[in-house]
Order: C-alpha cells, then sequence, then structure tokens
C-alpha cells in the first residue's frame, strides 16, 4: 500500500540576526586596604647602645595602698553538713525547720492542684449535659420553620 506524497509543512522565514559591536570590558580594579602602622616601645625602653640619653631623676615609687580587707558575711548556722560514710563527700543540709518549712509547702501545693483538677472535671462532667439540652433547646424551634 503506497502512503502517498509526505505532507507539506510551514515555513517560517526568520530574517539574519543584526551585526552587534563587541562589548569592550574594563579589567576591574580593587583599592587595597592601607593603615599606618602603630609603634609600640618596649617596656624596658633604652637608647641604643653608643648614645647618651638625657638622664632623667630617679622617680621614688610610692607604694599602692592595700585595698581594705573584705569581710566575707558568715554563713548562718542553719546549714548542717554531713558526712556520707565510705566516701570523702560532705553533704550540706538545712535545718529541720528549713526542711519541714518546705516539706509542708511542697504539699500543700500539690494537694490544692490535685483538689482542684478533681473540681474541674466534675463540674465540666455535670454541666456538659445541661448545656446540651440547653443548645438542643434553642436549636429545635429554628429546625421546625426551615422544615
Amino acid at each position: 500500500m503506497p502512503l502517498g506524497e509526505p505532507p507539506v509543512l510551514p515555513f517560517i522565514r526568520l530574517p539574519e540576526a543584526p551585526l552587534l559591536p563587541r562589548p569592550v570590558l574594563e579589567v576591574p580594579r580593587a583599592t587595597l586596604p592601607s593603615y599606618k602602622p602603630l609603634v609600640v616601645p618596649p617596656q624596658d625602653l633604652r637608647p641604643p647602645p653608643g648614645i647618651k640619653g638625657k638622664e632623667e631623676k630617679e622617680k621614688k615609687e610610692e607604694p599602692k595602698p592595700a585595698p581594705p580587707p573584705v569581710s566575707i558575711p558568715k554563713p548562718p548556722d542553719q546549714i548542717r553538713y554531713i558526712d556520707i560514710p565510705g566516701t570523702d563527700i560532705t553533704v550540706p543540709l538545712p535545718t529541720n525547720e528549713i526542711l519541714a518549712t518546705a516539706t509542708t509547702t511542697a504539699t500543700v501545693s500539690v494537694a490544692a492542684t490535685l483538689t482542684a483538677t478533681a473540681v474541674f472535671k466534675r463540674t465540666v462532667s455535670l454541666i456538659k449535659p445541661i448545656i446540651k439540652k440547653l443548645l438542643t433547646k434553642k436549636n429545635a424551634p429554628n429546625q421546625e420553620l426551615s422544615e
């Protein structure tokens, strides 16, 4: 079976590209940072050998006054130190009054938190059905009108 003639495809003639001059790029130049060197004389500044310098009168060094003694406050006698047997470790412990106060405070705060949580859960479980009923009664007249 013969296929016939090949299909004729459309042809678009594009114009030649214009001749553009070649771009001229200048070589980049950078300004280098500069600084003036800082001359620091050594601590034991002496003239070089063979040069006589001016002699200065010797200065007497005045002794610096000693700083006033700092009094470190002594820690209160509210801390006991206990040696752990079999080791060289010493552990600081507060007195019995401080321990009792801290324990009481912690116990009261935990008890208050647990009680408040239980009361809140019970209140939510009691109020939830009441709120549901109120919402269904409120929405019930609207549903009857729309039907």
